[in-house]
């Protein structure tokens, strides 16, 4: 599940730093200390990160996968290709996709009406709204006309 505080631009920061200072393994609070971030700015990127498949986290550590080497040493074009593919098999892209045209509103009910928790609150819509744009409209997932979101490719 992508993290609603959770930024394309700290993904990659977040495995660049992996493998620039750490060679792709460190502990956790090492990275927190390198990225000059708290703990509580850092895991909702841990937590995207982990779900797309770029990273594995265990035993309080955090090890960048062959896919999140592939990310970093890429060019824009097949990064977007990389996180396209990744997101299709997380929410709130998995429900995206199936509604393939769907508004803010439209895509909360859905994602309710399947237990989802997580895109719930005052602040529910905005928070969707971020995600759909940073991570979905970015990578080519999605593109938006008016209030509707439109799945462009599976």
């Amino acid at each position: 599940m992508i993290d609603p505080n959770s930024r394309v631009a700290d993904l990659l920061g977040l495995l660049t730093t992996l493998i620039n200072d750490f060679e792709g393994r460190a502990d956790i609070f090492l990275v927190e200390k390198e990225m000059e971030v708290d703990m509580d700015d850092l895991m909702p990127i841990v937590y995207s990160a982990a779900a797309l498949g770029f990273v594995t986290v265990g035993e309080g550590d955090i090890i960048i996968t062959d896919k999140g080497i592939e990310f970093v040493n890429s060019n824009i074009k097949h990064r977007k290709e990389l996180l396209r593919e990744s997101l299709k098999e997380v929410e709130p892209f998995e429900t995206a996709i199936e509604l393939k045209e769907f508004t803010i509103s439209q895509l909360l009910n859905e994602l309710q009406k399947k237990g989802i928790t997580k895109y719930q609150g005052p602040t529910a819509e905005y928070d969707l709204e971020v995600i759909l744009s940073e991570w979905g409209i970015y990578s080519g997932l999605l593109v938006k006309r008016d209030d509707k979101y439109i799945v462009k490719e599976v």
